[in-house]
């Protein structure tokens, strides 16, 4: 992926992640990419950081984090004006449904190998308002004066847009029993013993929950909403990708470039059937299509109680950051579970630009597999047997006698006195042909601390075997995790080694 500037936004969660950025930073400087660095500091931080961002014209901005990050990161960026920024991530969080979806791995080093040899694809980007609160018709000592229209359900009041709400979600939109869980964990204890503090929580607030009433009315084709459905349900998922809780698929059908919203109702049912979808919920199983209903389209409208809550990419969101000052005293004076909120969801086709590894198969992707991927892989192969061949070429020159036998005695030296590295992980380097980086840990000499470096290799690196014979660059790809090289370069302040020779054993 083409990339001359990164903007990394990182969590914190205690310190944790800050912990494994010097992991991370010799990666990055390996692909040529000039990273700059922010911390999140308070609530809504990541979205302020991610808009100036986008705004400054950074390439590339990753959230080091969980879903909740990189869903700040989404919203920062698709508020800027003009943006053209990729959205990358580190996985850092408790779930990474978005990493597991695209094949990310979680380790911090090997993810960022992994977003180095991505490429950007542009996605669809689900979009969620509230259009009005519709409140029961009360008496008039009870109620101001109002302009609003009165009906026998109630009278409805429209919503006026706010720019502090979060409006976009990359993976899923929940109301229900999933909201209501994320909205109650502790974060402390989420950082300290990850899902386990959600599943703690799960069943603190379970016995709380109950089927309430929705009306889903569709406004796709240009024609006036139409219902759709009505009835109680437990949970809505309203899904622009599949997974929901890392590995169930709630809305298995689901496209990310498809411009169109999959939407899963968990039905009420009879006491014993409502057991069971929680618990199918609770072990991240599929629902039972018996007590469950799917739609799809690009527009829906649709209408909760005010007191059920929401979330967006796994993380819980307020409705009183959708009201306006008049709007949130209103709701308070009344009765949350009998005001009704009209949340508007609308699909947003290729609305954002995401890093996408070069190693995804595409499922998500309604076109099918990258066709470019396969071309690269191609290539790479062909590349592979010339070098090999030119190898090959080499040792048969009776010349090279002498030759070898000066090579044995420089491979010995560096065998004793060299730079070993032991390896983490290695990726193509997207920026050169027959070029790769290896990222892996290097003792100090001083203390024996493992120090992450990240070793650049490329055609004006040599590399031989310790038996003197020679290799092409293509090698690099066999090397696997806890293996050790040895490498003669120079190491650059961010940890980048630029090898001129490796030995391998």
């Amino acid at each position: 992926m083409k990339c001359k500037r990164a903007y990394l936004i990182i969590n914190p969660r205690a310190g944790q992640n800050i912990a494994k950025l010097t992991d991370v930073m010799p990666v990055l400087s390996a692909a040529g990419w000039k990273t700059d660095i922010a911390i999140k500091e308070y609530g809504g931080h990541t979205m302020e950081l991610a808009n100036k961002g986008a705004e400054e014209g950074y390439d590339l901005i990753i959230g080091y984090g969980g879903d909740g990050t990189l869903n700040n990161v989404v919203n920062g960026v698709m508020s800027a004006k003009g943006q053209h920024s990729i959205v990358g991530v580190i996985p850092g969080g408790t779930a990474n449904v978005w990493a597991s979806e695209i094949g990310i791995p979680i380790d911090p080093v090997k993810s960022s190998l992994t977003l180095v040899n991505s490429e950007a694809h542009k996605v669809d980007i689900g979009h969620v308002e509230a259009e009005s609160l519709t409140f029961p018709n009360i008496s008039a000592e009870q109620q101001q004066p109002t302009s609003d229209n009165q009906n026998k359900k109630g009278h409805t009041k429209k919503v006026k847009a706010t720019s502090k709400a979060k409006h976009h979600f990359l993976l899923m939109a929940g109301l229900g029993i999933d909201a209501a869980i994320m909205s109650h964990v502790s974060k402390p204890l989420k950082y300290k013993i990850g899902p386990l503090a959600v599943g703690i929580t799960a069943a603190q607030e379970l016995p709380r929950q109950h089927p309430f009433p929705i009306e889903i009315r569709s406004g796709d084709n240009g024609k006036e909403d139409s219902v759709v459905w009505k009835g109680e349900v437990l949970q809505v998922v309203i899904g622009n990708t599949r997974r929901y809780g890392d590995i169930a698929e709630m809305t298995p059908n689901a496209h990310i470039d498809d411009g169109i919203l999959d939407i899963c109702v968990i039905t009420s049912g009879d006491p014993l059937s409502t057991v069971q979808q929680i618990t199918a919920l609770l072990f991240r199983r599929k629902p039972d299509n018996t007590v469950s209903e799917y739609f799809r389209g690009a527009h829906f409208t649709i209408s909760v109680p005010a007191s059920i809550n929401m979330q967006l990419d796994g993380s819980a969101v307020n409705l009183k950051d959708y009201l306006s000052k008049a709007e949130r005293q209103a709701l308070a004076q009344a009765d949350a579970e009998h005001v009704m909120v009209n949340y508007r969801f609308d699909a947003m086709p290729r609305a954002l630009q995401v890093a996408i590894p070069y190693t995804y198969d595409d499922a998500l992707f309604e076109s099918g597999p990258d066709k470019k991927q396969v071309e690269v892989l191609q290539q790479e192969h062909a590349s592979d047997q010339q070098q090999q061949e030119q190898a090959s070429t080499h040792h048969d020159d009776k010349q090279a006698d002498a030759q070898q036998q000066q090579m044995l005695e420089h491979v010995d030296a560096l065998l004793t006195n060299g730079r070993k590295v032991t390896i983490v992980g290695v990726t193509p380097n997207p920026n050169k042909k027959d070029a790769y980086i290896i990222a892996g840990g290097t003792p100090k000499k001083s203390t024996g601390e493992n120090k992450p470096v990240a070793v650049t290799i490329d055609d004006n690196t040599t590399i031989i075997r310790h038996t003197g014979e020679h290799l092409p660059p293509s090698v690099a790809k066999e090397l696997i995790e806890g293996s050790t090289i040895v490498v003669e370069g120079k190491q650059s302040k961010r940890g980048v080694i630029h090898a001129k020779r490796v030995v391998i054993a």
